[in-house]
């Protein structure tokens, strides 16, 4: 018992002593617990009661935004690896915004806009009203819309409407002029938009002198800084500036279906190859973390997305042959105006095409008159851009794809090889051209007959072609028909789109049978000598006379050799052809049509007489050519012009060496009045291509070619 009683006063002592321990411990946790709280209260304090309005301030001026970095755009070359389009650094005027007042934004823009015209810069300005006086600067449906847009009164005139903007943009000043040049900046603003991290472009490719006096003056331009930018330049100048087109800033349309891939200010390939090749040569847009402070200045930034370089677009094209090209070309039209030749043509223009007869592969392709890409790099001058829309000339247009006009005799082939394949005549037949073919109640005069009132005589199918006879190709057609003539004729690719890799080709339109329109004889006769209803681009011609020079396989014409990704690899041929023909809603189909070559290697040894013996219709410009040639002159009629006068457009088409054939060259002048005239310019392409320029002013070849090229001879 009294054991008991002893370990029971021992357990209570234990459990008094661990009780005042754990007590302890809980006090000196407490005062721990209480000291960290005080000093967290004292901090607090500190943060936000005793520096609380300058921490504030600090972090209100920190930002951070995902900035895009722009892409730089892939170049477009030539066979040879030259660039004749690609991209040049200049120095660009941008605004951003910031935690100013009106006024002060206002005052700087005065400012800037002043040092601008100080030095004649230009700079974006789009506002629909000028002053002295008051006016509208657009047309009325378009003024209608803008008022509709903006919410202003319809019958609101251009000085009402003009202090209606002073008065949104709190422009103090009252001076007109200095009004107006603040509301040209506010009102791309509004049309744009731009935050602390997306700024408006005022005005590109500033001079080194501009650039010193905004960075010497900088806190009198608040929100405004310069950037270095890639834009499109076209080193060669407007070398087959129709086939490269050109870029612009997108539009309202383009913006709203693509708006996934591009910002609203981006810029965008227009026509030609820029336009139909844009998704290979964008590129793919990076991104970066910027930091900054409210007043624009930036305070930090990192790179998260890298940015990819656009893919180079090679062309088939070889740059020193579309020099040559062009300049015959031009020269020949102006020698055809400017009575040169035997008698004097209003020439408006004209095309040119060469190709390789056995791939397809388009060498160069000219049209006149051209223009310059970079002339819609930055602002567009308005007068040139009044030339670009001529109304005559058509300088925009690509007429080698665009146009289309009767080919005249250079479609006597088609009837021939038509004749000879059907059994309508044979290899030997000659037929008797009195000079007028009569028949069916109509008197069909052969061009000889007009000039020398006497027919050519009995001719076979070679002479005929030789000599031009239209007579001995009246008689064709009339025995076979005209469904003969245009089966053949669409074999040959005439009257179709070719497929080419190019926007805006034109079909064409092939004379024929048509449900509901009445086909009379004379249309035949008419249509075998490529007159009528028949009318084809040059390119179609090209295609058509390479797809003879080769022995007869119809050709397919390409104008891309290859597409190489930034990371050095290159696009499938495949892929290729399928995103163009995707794109053009194009889609090639085999007519399983065999010609013998017996008749092609008639159509041809026509073409070598026309050009190679006495008596042809263009031996006097090849009489004395080195490499034996085949052609054929045409001189088509196309209506009058204004002044009652004859349109006769002049064509030429060739391919050469005879024995060999390697290239084709089309050439059409419009209004040129005989295709003798044309020739000249087949002439000159070929002494370059077959390397007989001595004295030419060459395009020196890339050192950095890309191996896969190939070097023109």
């Amino acid at each position: 018992m009294n054991k008991r009683i002893s370990f029971d006063r021992d357990t209570t002592w234990e459990k008094e002593v661990g009780t005042e321990q754990i007590n302890f411990r809980f006090n000196i946790i407490t005062i721990f617990v209480y000291i960290i709280g005080i000093v967290l209260i004292v901090q607090l304090l500190n943060l936000q009661v005793v520096n609380g309005e300058s921490y504030r301030e600090q972090s209100n001026t920190r930002l951070s935004r995902v900035s895009k970095i722009d892409s730089t755009r892939g170049s477009i070359l030539d066979r040879s690896g030259n660039e004749i389009a690609g991209v040049k650094l200049q120095n660009d005027i941008e605004l951003f915004k910031t935690n100013i007042s009106d006024e002060e934004l206002n005052q700087a823009i005065l400012a800037l806009v002043n040092l601008l015209n100080d030095y004649q810069i230009t700079y974006t300005d789009t506002f629909p009203i000028k002053i002295n006086p008051f006016e509208y600067t657009i047309s009325d449906t378009e003024l209608s819309n803008w008022k509709a847009k903006y919410k202003i009164e319809e019958n609101a005139s251009a000085e009402e409407v003009f202090y209606k903007f002073k008065s949104k943009y709190n422009i103090t000043s009252e001076n007109v002029e200095d009004i107006r040049k603040i509301i040209s900046i506010r009102y791309k603003i509004t049309t744009i938009g731009y935050s602390a991290t997306k700024s408006i472009t005022i005005a590109t490719n500033v001079n080194d002198e501009v650039v010193a006096q905004i960075n010497e003056r900088n806190d009198e331009f608040p929100g405004i800084s310069i950037s270095t930018n890639t834009v499109r330049a076209y080193p060669l100048g407007s070398l087959a500036a129709h086939v490269i087109g050109y870029t612009r800033t997108i539009s309202d349309e383009e913006y709203k279906e693509k708006k996934d891939r591009y910002d609203i200010d981006d810029i965008i390939g227009k026509t030609g190859i820029e336009y139909l090749f844009e998704d290979y040569l964008k590129g793919t847009d990076g991104e970066k973390q910027v930091e900054m402070s409210v007043d624009g200045t930036i305070t930090g930034e990192y790179v998260t997305k890298n940015a990819i370089a656009g893919s180079d677009v090679v062309l088939t094209i070889d740059a020193n042959l579309q020099q040559v090209t062009e300049t015959a070309l031009a020269n020949c039209v102006e020698k055809i105006k400017n009575g040169g030749f035997a008698k004097t043509y209003d020439a408006k223009g004209g095309a040119a095409v060469v190709m390789d007869v056995n791939t397809g592969d388009v060498l160069s392709m000219a049209s006149y008159p051209t223009y310059e890409p970079e002339w819609f790099v930055g602002t567009l001058e308005t007068d040139k851009w009044n030339y670009m829309n001529d109304s005559e000339t058509h300088p925009l247009l690509n007429k080698a794809i665009q146009g289309t006009y009767e080919p005249g005799s250079t479609f006597k082939m088609i009837t021939a090889i038509a004749g000879l394949e059907t059994g309508g005549i044979t290899p030997k037949e000659k037929i008797n051209d009195t000079g007028i073919y009569k028949k069916y109640g109509v008197d069909m005069k052969c061009w000889y007959y007009t000039s020398y009132h006497r027919g050519h005589g009995y001719l076979n199918v070679t002479q005929a072609l030789q000599h031009s006879c239209n007579y001995f190709f009246y008689e064709t057609g009339d025995r076979i028909g005209i469904d003969a003539i245009v089966k053949y004729a669409l074999h040959f690719g005439l009257g179709k789109k070719t497929g080419i890799e190019l926007p805006s080709e034109q079909a064409g339109t092939l004379a024929q049978k048509q449900e509901g329109k009445t086909w009379n004889p004379g249309d035949t006769l008419n249509a075998a000598i490529g007159q009528g209803d028949n009318s084809f681009t040059p390119l179609q011609i090209a295609k058509y006379i390479s797809s003879i020079a080769n022995g007869g396989t119809v050709v397919k014409p390409t104008i891309i050799k290859t597409i190489l990704n930034s990371d050095g690899t290159e696009v499938p041929k495949e892929e290729i052809e399928k995103y163009t023909n995707e794109k053009l809603g194009f889609q090639d189909e085999d007519d399983g049509i065999a010609i013998s070559q017996e008749s092609i290697n008639i159509a041809k040894e026509g073409m070598r007489m026309a050009t190679s013996e006495a008596g042809g219709t263009a031996y006097s410009i090849f009489k004395n050519f080195v490499v034996e040639v085949a052609g054929k002159t045409g001189s088509a009629e196309a209506g009058q012009d204004a002044n009652s006068k004859d349109i006769v457009n002049a064509w030429f088409v060739c391919f050469a060496p005879f024995d060999n054939p390697e290239v084709a060259v089309v050439v059409m002048i419009e209004n040129g009045g005989h295709g003798n005239y044309a020739a000249e310019v087949a002439r000159d392409i070929l002494t370059q291509y077959f390397g007989m320029n001595e004295n030419t002013s060459e395009i020196n070849e890339s050192l950095t070619a890309i191996p896969y090229t190939e070097q023109m001879r």
